[in-house]
């Protein structure tokens, strides 16, 4: 079984490489059904800096498309067809002393491997809303609400009758409270000591498997789940910060990172569960565009396969562990 260090040393790299990079840059010039971990955060981290009064609305569309087709090759290999497409919205409003922002990210990706079906290979929605009034120069109070989840169900690739995630199974949904320190358009530091944390199982069945960190159903008397007694709904209250980083490297290249963390104050707050994406935008013209993207995840409620790498031999065997993604895409890009 992989430790987590060793998962560091062979995964964390490049999300290392993308936090350092622009530093250096900076300083330079300046059973199952858990298996699906919890919703990433959205493929676009924010939208574009805006300072301009008044409202401001827009959003973007990116259609990634991949395709390998083999025939009698001899080192062998699987033909393979892959589409990921991105979108993302938002509405901005400036005063002098008030800030209103929305956003809505969504991402929906598909894979045909050899002759096996059509699956889906990434799947996220994200809502994000913000009001902050400014108190003092570069603070502000503010407060947000952020919801993520998924559009469409998501099967077990061995038993595909078992289901593992669905819309709203689960949902993260963070209300939060605090202040907001903003010494430029580049940097902001959200802190929040009063933070809700609600994840929602609305499927029975997942609720009752104890997925996604609800109280799994009761055991009766002969020792097998009651059915319909699994929490669809738990509450945590905590501390929450949220990080937002963002510098254009070169005129066509973009760095962002954002990192959040929160802390239940009632059911060990030392482990701090941890998000954290770092996006490198290339612009390659006015319609194509290129793009570097790492997730990683940690969460201490949720548990997910350790069989991964069929060291286990239990296919059932599940546990804590850091999850990572990291997305490579180059495709259509639309803005309006």
């Amino acid at each position: 079984m992989k430790t987590v260090s060793s998962f560091f040393g062979q995964r964390f790299l490049l999300a290392a490489l993308c936090a350092w990079l622009p530093v250096a840059l900076a300083y330079g010039q300046d059973p199952i059904p858990n298996r699906v971990p919890a919703p990433q955060a959205a493929y676009k981290i924010s939208a574009e800096v805006d300072t301009a009064q008044g409202w401001r609305r827009g959003g973007a569309g990116t259609l990634n498309f991949s395709q390998v087709s083999l025939s009698n090759w001899a080192p062998g290999g699987q033909s393979s067809l892959s589409l990921l497409g991105l979108g993302n919205i938002y509405a901005h409003y400036r005063e002098d002393k008030h800030s209103v922002d929305l956003a809505g990210n969504l991402i929906y990706g598909l894979l045909k491997a050899g002759k096996s079906r059509v699956r889906k290979n990434d799947d996220r929605l994200e809502l994000n809303a913000r009001y902050a009034r400014n108190f003092a120069p570069k603070w502000s109070y503010a407060g947000q609400l952020n919801l993520k989840t998924q559009l469409t169900p998501t099967n077990d690739i061995v038993r595909t009758d078992s289901l593992l995630s669905k819309f709203f199974a689960p949902a993260y949904i963070l209300a939060s409270l605090g202040f907001e320190y903003k010494p430029n358009d580049d940097f902001s530091l959200f802190l929040s000591p009063v933070t809700g944390k609600f994840t929602v199982v609305a499927d029975q069945a997942l609720a009752d498997a104890g997925a996604f960190g609800v109280r799994a159903a009761r055991l009766g008397s002969d020792g097998r789940a009651v059915a319909g007694t699994g929490e669809r709904l738990r509450e945590e209250l905590g501390a929450y910060i949220n990080a937002r980083y963002r510098r254009p490297l070169l005129p066509n290249i973009t760095y962002q990172t954002r990192l959040e963390l929160f802390s239940n104050y009632a059911h060990n707050p030392q482990n701090v569960d941890v998000n954290w994406e770092n996006l490198l935008d290339f612009k390659v013209n006015k319609f194509f565009s290129a793009s570097v993207a790492t997730t990683l995840v940690y969460d201490d409620d949720i548990l997910v396969p350790l069989n991964v790498d069929e060291q286990n031999g239990d296919p059932t065997a599940r546990g804590r562990r850091i999850q990572f993604k990291e997305t490579l895409g180059i495709g259509l890009t639309y803005k309006f």
